[in-house]
This record gives structure tokens, C-alpha cells and sequence, in this order.
């Protein structure tokens, strides 16, 4: 991503306070290693969303159910939570957004990422069961929260279509076990497998976020195109240190080291492409789950601009000086509405442009304000908004986390902490074993200890 013509994506480094971050030196210098770590982990087939192994054959397959099975349907209700919601998400609001729009008469996707009861009765009370396609995606296939949706889905679909309910499901699982792979066995479910290695945050490129993308009619090839574009290069067995110092995503994650190692533990992602807000959440999960170890880290700050800026935009300029920004842009956007002849002379500044003209003055305002308070600030310059260019941001932002997470010599692709509050969640609804965390709860709430709570009224 180097400058040049119009349609090319930057990143432009001018103001990212190289002179602030000391340790960015000695970061540099391990570009060696991590290329050799990097042939290594791709080699043992450790880092399946940068090499991309099963790409062919789930190309072949997003072009069969795309001719014909997704057809058979009007509404796409996803089950899934985490890394198996954000990217379909992000990829609905930015390619398919006249869902969101009056009077939208095509193809709709709704995503059941909680646990929100009355929600989700709402959908199945709303949603025409025989024109509904139910998408689970659980690699392990025991999500709690994905798993007691489907239970109550798969009763919804048996009600109103006992002899074809299984027909409206598609699974998105281990390819060889998990409870979902014993439905799809027992009853000729159809599936499609996440890869081995896969984790849920990395995943969007693979059938979790295509297949919604396919049935949306979003241009899917292209964000694979994209995406290859800028991962191909770290997979490649040729790859030396020289050709991964020269990478942006290793610069990236130089970078994001070097911040936080410098006492900058928030990075703001501000999104000035709105129809894109939806991608900093997809990234905040990335960051925080991978990058959140051992005491280390920084936190992630999903923003959208011109929005935020009327909001926490005041933290970021005014705040403690603790924050850097990753600064989302498109060289141009649409260009709008012209604005009338007959306005008050206050606003004659905006005689003869147009409403277009608005976002790309408030993002350059914005990105101003940051860099003259001090904000490290690096800026991704799109020259399209397109899927090519979407794949290209992910392929980097993945990469760049994956190696900021090496650089901090941490494991970058499990997530430990989290899997505590799902033993307890387990725990507390009766699941046979975790005696340790059962005796935990109890103390936790009270019910095992003699000096009751705290509990005070408002």
C-alpha cells in the first residue's frame, strides 16, 4: 500500500510519532524472525487465513450454492456469536446496507449474535419460515449461545415445515466433530466445514462471512482477490526478512508494539467511510482477543466518524495523553445533494457544493485535530470502497495483529480469559462437573459465605 495513482490504497505514516516510540528500532530488527517464524507456522498449516489453503474448494462451493440453493430463499437468519457474527456483519452494512434503508424489498440478513430472548422470538414470529435459511456457524459446534438458539430454531423450523425443516439449515462447523457435526450426520444436514487452525476473529474471509456474502449478492470474488493480494506475500515460501520489513502489515504491527511499549494503551479506530462503522467493531474484537494477554495489550476504541466526533471525540483531543488512532478514509465518496440557492447568508460558505463535500472536510478537521494533540496517528487511504479494497484492509489488519501479538511474545490466536466466563456460565445453569467453578460462584454470590453482600437502593 504505497502511494501513487488515485485508486491506489495508501497508508499514509506521516503522523505516526515514530520519534515517540523508541523501541520501533529494535522491533525492525527482528523482521529475520519473524519471517522464519512465519514459514514455519504456514508450513504446518498453523495460519490457514494468511496462506488461505481451502479457498479453491470453498470457491467452488460459494458458486454452487449461489446458482442454486441460496435462490430458494429471502431471508438468511445467522446464529453465531463473536468471530462467527462480526465479519458478516460488517460485510452486510458496507455491501448490502438498502436492508437498513426504506422500502427494501431484496435479500435480508439478520444476525443472532446474543441472547436476547425477546429478540429472538421476535424473529421467529416474524420471519416466513419457508422462505428462511437458518446459517449456524460454530467451529466447536457447543457454543452455548449459538447451540440454545439453534435448539429452539431447529423446533421453529420442524413446526412450520415438518417435512423439509432440515432443508432450510446450513452448518458451519468442524469438519469432523462437535455436536453439529452429529446433527448434520444424523440428519443429512447440509455443511460446510471451518478449517482446522480457523479461529473464529480470523475467520471472515472463509465460509462464515462469504456465504452470507454470496447469498446478499455482494461481490465476494473480489474480496477474496483482495484479501490474497495482501496475505499471498506473507505465505509465500520465498519471504525473507527484507520482503516482510517492506510489508505494511509488519510495519503495522512495529508499530503497535512500539505504542504500547511507549505507555499508549488505547487505539482508536476511527471509521470516516460510515457505511464501514460496522469494521471497527470486526477489528476491535481482533485486537483485544489476540493482543489482551498477560497483563499487556491495548484497548481497541471502535469509532465512526462524523458521528463520534460529537460524542467521545472531546476523550481523544482533550483526555489523557495515553491514545493512538488508526484513521480510516476514502480518497472520494458520493457526491450528494446539491445544497439550495436560498440559504441563510451564516452558511454561504456551502453556496454551490454539494452534501458529499460535508464528510471528507469533518474527516480532514478530525485528523488534523488528533495529530495537533499529540495523537500518534496512522492513516488507511482508500482509493475504493469497494470488496477488493475491504479484503485488502482485512488481509492487513489480521496479519499486522497476528505479528504485533509475536512481537509482544504472546500467543496471538487463543483466548484463555474468555473461556472462563463460559465455564461459569456453564456452571451456573447446572452442567454435570466444574465443581471448582461451582464453589466458586457460590462465593462469588454470597451463597457460600457468612458475611452476605453488599446491596445498597438507589
Amino acid at each position: 500500500m504505497t502511494a501513487g495513482s488515485e485508486h491506489q490504497d495508501i497508508l499514509d505514516w506521516t503522523n505516526a510519532s515514530w520519534e515517540r516510540l523508541p523501541s520501533s528500532v529494535e522491533l525492525r530488527g527482528r523482521a529475520a524472525e519473524m519471517a522464519v517464524r512465519l514459514a514455519g507456522e504456514i508450513q504446518a498449516g498453523k495460519l490457514p487465513f494468511l496462506a488461505t489453503p481451502f479457498m479453491a474448494a470453498l470457491e467452488q462451493d460459494l458458486a454452487e450454492l449461489e446458482q442454486g440453493f441460496l435462490k430458494r430463499f429471502e431471508h438468511m437468519l445467522l446464529l453465531g456469536i463473536g468471530g462467527s457474527a462480526l465479519g458478516a456483519r460488517a460485510l452486510q452494512k458496507a455491501f448490502a446496507p438498502s436492508q437498513d434503508l426504506p422500502g427494501h424489498r431484496g435479500k435480508s440478513l439478520w444476525i443472532m449474535d446474543n441472547v436476547d430472548a425477546a429478540v429472538l422470538q421476535a424473529h421467529l414470529d416474524r420471519l416466513p419460515a419457508d422462505k428462511t435459511l437458518v446459517y449456524v456457524v460454530s467451529k466447536s459446534g457447543d457454543t452455548i449461545e449459538t447451540i440454545g438458539q439453534y435448539f429452539l430454531v431447529k423446533q421453529w423450523l420442524k413446526d412450520a415445515l415438518p417435512g423439509s425443516w432440515k432443508d432450510h439449515l446450513l452448518l458451519n462447523t468442524d469438519e469432523k466433530k462437535g455436536y453439529l457435526r452429529g446433527e448434520a450426520a444424523q440428519f443429512g444436514i447440509r455443511t460446510l466445514p471451518v478449517p482446522d487452525n480457523l479461529g473464529g476473529r480470523y475467520s471472515a474471509i472463509s465460509a462464515v462471512g462469504l456465504v452470507p456474502a454470496a447469498f446478499l449478492g455482494m461481490d465476494w470474488r473480489a474480496l477474496v482477490r483482495g484479501f490474497q493480494e495482501v496475505a499471498a506475500p506473507l505465505a509465500d515460501p520465498g519471504l525473507d526478512a527484507g520482503k516482510l520489513a517492506a510489508h505494511p502489515a509488519f510495519e503495522f504491527a512495529v508499530w503497535g508494539k512500539a505504542l504500547m511499549d511507549a505507555g499508549y494503551c488505547e487505539l482508536i479506530t476511527f471509521f470516516f467511510i460510515p457505511q464501514w462503522a460496522s469494521f471497527a467493531d470486526w477489528f476491535a474484537q481482533l485486537w483485544a482477543e489476540s493482543l489482551g494477554k498477560d497483563g499487556m495489550g491495548s484497548q481497541p476504541i471502535p469509532t465512526v466518524g462524523a458521528t463520534d466526533q460529537h460524542s467521545v471525540n472531546q476523550m481523544f483531543l482533550d483526555g489523557p495523553r495515553n491514545k493512538a488512532c488508526l484513521f480510516v478514509e476514502r480518497a472520494s465518496g458520493p457526491e450528494g445533494l446539491p445544497f439550495p440557492a436560498d440559504m441563510p447568508v451564516i452558511f454561504d460558505y456551502l453556496q454551490g457544493q454539494r452534501f458529499g463535500a460535508l464528510l471528507p472536510a469533518e474527516a480532514l478537521g478530525t485528523r488534523m485535530a488528533l495529530c495537533q494533540s499529540q495523537v500518534p496517528l496512522v492513516c488507511l487511504r482508500l482509493g475504493r470502497d469497494d470488496a477488493q479494497a475491504a479484503g485488502k484492509m482485512m488481509a492487513l489488519l489480521g496479519a499486522a495483529t497476528l505479528l504485533t501479538g509475536w512481537l509482544m511474545g504472546i500467543n496471538p490466536v487463543d483466548q484463555p480469559a474468555v473461556e472462563l466466563g463460559k465455564r461459569l456460565a456453564k456452571a451456573r445453569l447446572g452442567a454435570s462437573g466444574l465443581a471448582g467453578e461451582k464453589a466458586a460462584l457460590a462465593a462469588f454470590t454470597g451463597l457460600g459465605t457468612t458475611g452476605g453482600r453488599d446491596e445498597r437502593g438507589f
